[in-house]
């Protein structure tokens, strides 16, 4: 399913609303006063309407006669839906639950990459090891923290698609929303580890079709990103900045 894209008002109204629920401004449990949020964000009811529809859909809000519009417990919302992360990570959650997010997020892919590095490297054909290619030379490029966070999702949506498996794939929306959070955190400090000799590492596995190799330098560029993650967290000494 295609995240929901930012679309003009009904967009914004969407976003707005989205971020207010998740950052615990409207919390679980409320009813929506619609014409008092109509007012505020300066919407028709039937534009308001239209967008608590979307998030209704993620299982964030849902509506009964008598009670009226209101917000679901945080265990009926659809977490692993893309843009559900997405608003958590962009405005959300933060301090310790944005951690805490990041933490899970690391746990998933310590789960799925690793597994997921084995078929590609059984699986890969010639496309796929020049995804791979082009995704480490973007990341060699120094070019600014937007280009390396591009390089760096490159590489592992490459990753995931060289599984062939379809719904691996999908994984990417899971995956990406995360990512991207995390290595703009980690590349807004100063020092860190290289990132390219890790996914080097990975590309030449699968380039030679070897999934034990490929397993074991998919663990060493996640212990390498969790490293630079504590750093910028303040959980270690030093700092770090570059994606993994």
């Amino acid at each position: 399913m295609t995240p929901y894209a930012r679309r003009g008002v009904h967009g914004q109204t969407v976003e707005a609303l989205a971020r207010r629920i998740l950052g615990g401004d409207i919390p679980e449990g409320a009813t929506l006063d619609l014409v008092a949020l109509q007012s505020e964000l300066d919407v028709s009811l039937t534009a308001l309407r239209e967008s608590l529809k979307v998030l209704a859909a993620k299982g964030m809000v849902d509506a009964r006669q008598k009670r009226g519009t209101f917000v679901r417990a945080r265990s009926d919302w659809n977490l692993l839906d893309a843009d559900v992360l997405r608003w958590q990570f962009e405005g959300g959650s933060t301090g310790d639950a944005d951690r805490a997010l990041l933490r899970d997020l690391a746990e998933v892919r310590a789960i799925i990459e690793p597994a997921a590095v084995r078929l590609a490297a059984e699986r890969r054909d010639d496309t796929d090891v020049a995804a791979l290619e082009a995704a480490v030379a973007a990341m060699a490029e120094d070019t600014g923290a937007p280009h390396a966070v591009e390089a760096d999702l490159a590489f592992h949506r490459a990753l995931l698609s060289a599984t062939h498996n379809e719904l691996l794939e999908r994984m990417e929306m899971v995956i990406e929303s995360g990512l991207a959070h995390r290595d703009r955190i980690v590349h807004s400090s100063p020092h860190g580890e290289d990132p390219v000799p890790a996914h080097r590492a990975v590309l030449d596995a699968v380039r030679e079709r070897d999934p034990d190799a490929a397993e074991a330098a998919m663990r060493a560029l996640l212990d390498q990103a969790g490293r630079d993650l504590d750093r910028v967290s303040g959980d270690d000494d030093t700092e770090g900045r570059h994606p993994q």
